[in-house]
């Protein structure tokens, strides 16, 4: 048999044919032990991804049976055990006290944190009807990120429907309670509510579609009109009590923009009459309001950047132009947020007069430790008084928005030579073919267009419309049609009826409401985008020609550029100075912009990050989403609602200079 090996006699050792035998035993033995050797490393290497899969399936669902099985105050035993007793929520601490329902509340949510579904597409879009294509989990854009973007964006000729495709706004609370699965925006305040009372009959979501510019919100989709109908019957089933309006972010534009829509005789406005939001509204506590405008809007439409991607160009250069995989990131989104006509609510208002010039701002001195930099700034140029150039050198020039080149930033303006843009002849670049598909307003321009934009060196705040005009002619004839960025001289000129003003706090009047009350409501204590350094970027055909110069910046604490952005005090998008200058002063009393004289609050919430991960993103925040889950500011909310004045609030509660700053804006009041 074959099994079976005749063993070697003794004299057959020195034979030849034993020789040979044992060549084949060594042979046959090396072989099997290859094959075993195979078949080992073969079989560890299944059994090692097989064992890692079901380790973690394994722990998976052993921490969701767990989740699921153990007391719903565990989780909080265990934070209260680490970082000692939690305070009682707001609304816990509200029913103690006996406060109850009594006005309606109305959220107005801001830009990107409302859903928005699919109603028609196009055949890549199949099987997504009623999806969301904005918010919830975002799937879509990993799966199919061109048909996405297709659908996200608007028609750049007419800021509405592109052809074939419908994305509207979801309704009810649902529609901005969460942006994203466990990141809340508005749930935590409506919890809290309900724990005193409120439901759905006193709630109202007034969901839009944020990408529109406000006036096409009605044009489309009635939005305004369901807003009025819906504040009239809460007004009416809850016995008479007037609604208590909740705006946040770009939602207090909006709202602004509302209140004197529905007051302007119909077709152009809701025919409501004079009268209309003195009957219907107790109070407006604007949250996060960017009422004078947003730099960090400008940077976004200029070069679809901000503070973030700067800071990640820095950790992985080259990542986000790479053209390997023809992804190019930025410039699909600035072509589709260029299609966004709210964007452009956001432009900084007021030109140099609010925002200051090339060698002053209101913020001037200001430095970043939130509660010493007075005396920092003070002693350090009083230590230097022999030397001027000193002292000057820390002067910041927030009003130069855009410089090119830190030189440009810091150089006095008489030693600036600039040649103005607004007159130079564009030329037009031939894109090659890896980038027809995100084909942007830039290719129009020509290099001795970008020449010229960077020649300019430095952009005040009255600049600003020209260079968008200049860069991007097509969305600003839009966003012109829609929004208006000066500074009204008299309030009194017909021509401040049209819609394209009412949006802008510096070119409306306030109605005639002075029993209502109006709040400002943001968080401070977080560096601010307020300028920006930029350069011009390295590549020229398939790239957006600027970038923010994310080498430019300084170690010393006490100075604010970082990665090419200078920074002031805020709530991290949206700087002190917008938020509260018109409840500071622009609105403060009888004022031409405020001529019924309603009372206005300031109330500032410091902010305080959650000192571990077991807190969640704090019950103290101050930054700009976060901060709807700032107890402090949630009370506040839950107190007017339930009947309290600002005066029972405390009245106005700063932290930081913004009486200070908002004393150096010399306007007519």
């Amino acid at each position: 048999m074959s099994l079976l090996r005749r063993r070697k006699r003794p004299e057959d050792d020195g034979g030849p044919q034993s020789v040979e035998d044992d060549t084949d035993d060594k042979k046959g033995k090396s072989g099997k032990k290859a094959g075993k050797k195979r078949r080992r490393n073969g079989y560890t290497c299944v059994d090692n991804c097989c064992w890692l899969v079901g380790c973690i399936c394994t722990t998976w669902w052993l921490l969701l049976f767990l989740y699921n099985t153990m007391p719903a105050s565990f989780p909080q035993y265990v934070t209260e055990k680490i970082t000692g007793p939690l305070p009682d929520p707001p609304g816990v601490k509200c029913v103690k006290e006996g406060l109850e329902p009594k006005h309606p509340v109305v959220f107005v949510p801001g830009i990107v944190t409302g859903g928005l579904e699919l109603w028609e597409g196009h055949e890549c879009a199949e099987g997504l009807f009623r999806k969301r294509l904005w918010g919830g989990t975002f799937g879509e854009i990993y799966r199919r990120p061109s048909c996405w973007l297709q659908h996200m964006s608007l028609d750049n000729e007419t800021g509405l429907d592109p052809d074939g495709i419908r994305v509207r706004p979801v309704s009810g609370l649902v529609a901005a309670d969460y942006f994203a699965p466990g990141y809340f925006v508005w749930a935590v305040l409506i919890a809290n509510l309900a724990r005193v009372g409120y439901e759905e009959k006193n709630m109202y979501m007034a969901a839009y579609d944020w990408r529109l510019s406000f006036q096409n919100t009605e044009v489309r989709d009635k939005t305004l009109s369901r807003i009025k109908r819906n504040i009239e019957l809460m007004v009416e089933i809850n016995d008479g009590q007037k609604a208590v309006i909740i705006p946040h972010s770009m939602g207090v534009l909006y709202f602004l923009h509302f209140m004197k829509w529905v007051e302007a005789p119909a077709p152009m406005g809701g025919g409501g009459g004079p009268d209309w939001c003195a009957k219907h509204i107790k109070a407006v506590m604007n949250i996060g309001g960017p009422l004078l405008g947003a730099p960090k809007a400008l940077s976004g439409l200029f070069s679809a950047e901000a503070k973030d991607v700067a800071f990640a160009r820095g950790i992985a250069p080259g990542v986000l132009d790479s053209d390997v995989f023809h992804i190019q990131t930025l410039q699909h989104i600035m072509r589709m947020s260029r299609t966004w006509d709210s964007t452009m609510s956001m432009i900084p208002k007021g030109g140099e007069t609010i925002w200051g010039g090339l060698d002053w701002s209101p913020e001037e001195g200001y430095l970043p430790s939130n509660k010493t930099h007075e005396n920092i700034h003070n002693s350090f140029c009083k230590d230097n008084e022999s030397d001027s150039k000193a002292c000057e050198a820390r002067q910041i020039n927030y009003g130069r928005i855009v410089s090119f080149g830190r030189d440009v930033a810091e150089t006095h303006s008489s030693n600036l030579e600039r040649v103005d843009f607004r007159g130079a002849v564009k030329g037009k670049n031939l894109a090659n073919s890896t980038c027809l598909d995100v084909w942007t307003e830039y290719h129009e321009m020509g290099f001795s267009g970008i020449k010229a934009i960077a020649e300019y060196k430095a952009y005040t705040a009255g600049d600003l419309v020209d260079l968008l005009e200049f860069v991007a002619p097509k969305m600003m004839e839009r966003g012109n049609t829609h929004f208006s960025h000066g500074l009204a001289e008299n309030l009194d000129d017909p021509k401040y009826a049209h819609y394209k003003y009412w949006s802008n706090a510096l070119e409306t009047k306030l109605p005639n409401a002075p029993d209502m009350e109006i709040y400002s409501l943001y968080g401070v204590g977080i560096q601010t985008e307020r300028s920006y350094v930029y350069k011009l970027a390295p590549t020229a055909e398939c790239y957006i020609p600027f970038q923010i110069d994310n080498t430019a910046g300084d170690t010393d604490e006490h100075v604010c550029l970082k990665d090419g952005v200078y920074t002031v005090d805020g709530d991290e998008t949206v700087p002190a100075l917008s938020a509260g200058f018109m409840c500071a002063k622009g609105w403060r009393g009888k004022t031409r912009f405020n001529p019924s004289g309603i009372k206005t609050y300031i109330r500032e919430y410091d902010h305080n990050p959650p000192s571990n991960f077991l807190e969640g993103r704090g019950t103290q925040s101050g930054a700009h989403v976060d901060i709807m889950g700032n107890f402090q500011l949630i009370e506040d909310v839950i107190r007017v609602a339930a009947g309290a004045s600002g005066e029972q609030l405390g009245g106005d509660r700063v932290y930081t200079d913004i009486f200070k700053w908002s004393d150096k804006i010399n306007i007519k009041l």
